[in-house]
């Protein structure tokens, strides 16, 4: 009789935290909590047959080791196979490859026509494939119109639009931009101070979000969340080496300095005076690019770190490049989440960033 192994399925992924690990189906897009202890018996799975697990742990173990893949077998995470079948089911190949040299960025506060072409053609010598265009203050549609108009034919894939809310942002004209610029997959509109604000919905492929709040500057981003989680193997596979926020990213702030980030203080020249490749092609910065949530202070030991998205414009510790997010509420020390814009511990640093949490 062939000896029996297990083996979760290939686009299935198990991350070890403090307390629980966590199982993700990136092709379902799907998350399981279970003990560490089953962890640990998956990872040795990979490598010897189950007899010998069972060897290993005890046979007074055999019962709960026995209960563990046939729960994840019942939740369609995994398999039974002969020895015969093991090289019929190869792991999936987690190294992180991009064709692109930058794969998104931020223009935020951008009202020069001629920099945008100048920008614009910029980012496609570089196979930007996501724009995201960030505006605090009331544009008007025509602008809009005309700046979404420069993509028509541009190779930058897919743009996001951030703006504030005015009289004119009506539904029909929200409509009217997706319906002629299918490159928008997000539109967020912001300061939206009406008695009935309008619904988030999407229209085709463009997701279209309002949100009370007023957006002064870009410290409005940065907040970890469940509902920005990305259980995807895109996600997973990028978070292995790279921060996957800031990993192949380039910005211009309102005032047109060249930065990882519109929030991050360095930059590195002004888009007046330096070429977009030049800027990252400067020493120094693409070190941000490489920092994991492997390497980051409580991050590294929370069971979501690779479905999580990160930030390192606001961090416990400012002057920390491996500290943990400020905006993240959870504890992985406890499994809980709280509110981290009311935490005490948290509060001089929100001072110290001048973000404005009501």
């Amino acid at each position: 009789m062939n000896k029996k192994y297990f083996n979760l399925f290939a686009n299935c992924f198990i991350v070890k935290g403090y307390n629980r690990s966590l199982i993700f189906d990136s092709q379902r897009m799907k998350t399981v909590f279970v003990p560490n202890d089953m962890y640990d018996i998956v990872i040795k799975a990979k490598s010897i047959s189950i007899q010998q697990i069972y060897e290993e742990y005890g046979i007074d173990n055999k019962e709960i080791i026995d209960e563990y893949f046939d729960s994840l077998i019942e939740s369609e995470l995994g398999f039974y196979m002969s020895e015969k079948e093991r090289d019929f089911f190869p792991e999936i190949n987690t190294a992180y490859h991009s064709p692109f040299q930058i794969t998104n960025s931020v223009l935020e506060e951008m009202r020069d026509m001629k920099l945008y072409k100048k920008v614009i053609s910029q980012l496609e010598a570089l196979d930007c494939q996501y724009v995201e265009l960030v505006f605090y203050n009331n544009t008007s549609n025509e602008f809009l119109t005309n700046i979404l108009s420069l993509f028509k034919l541009s190779s930058i894939k897919f743009i996001g639009l951030i703006i504030p809310y005015d009289s004119t942002k009506t539904p029909e004209f929200i409509k009217k931009i997706c319906s002629q610029n299918l490159r928008l997959n997000k539109i967020l509109v912001h300061n939206v101070q009406v008695q009935e604000k309008p619904k988030n919905i999407t229209l085709g492929l463009t997701e279209i979000i309002y949100v009370n709040k007023e957006f002064t500057n870009f410290s409005y981003c940065g907040n970890i969340s469940k509902k920005f989680f990305s259980p995807s193997l895109e996600h997973y596979v990028e978070s292995q080496n790279h921060n996957t926020c800031l990993n192949q990213k380039i910005s211009i702030d309102s005032q047109g300095n060249i930065k990882n980030c519109p929030a991050i203080p360095n930059n590195f020249g002004n888009i007046k005076d330096v070429t977009l490749t030049e800027a990252i092609n400067t020493q120094g910065y693409k070190q941000l690019w490489s920092i994991s949530k492997d390497h980051i202070e409580v991050c590294k030991d929370c069971e979501f770190r690779h479905i999580c998205t990160d930030c390192r414009a606001f961090t416990e510790n400012p002057k920390d490049n491996y500290s943990k997010p400020l905006k993240c509420g959870y504890n992985p020390y406890t499994n809980e989440w709280s509110e981290w814009s009311t935490n005490p511990l948290k509060q001089k640093t929100i001072e110290y960033y001048n973000i404005e949490t009501s």
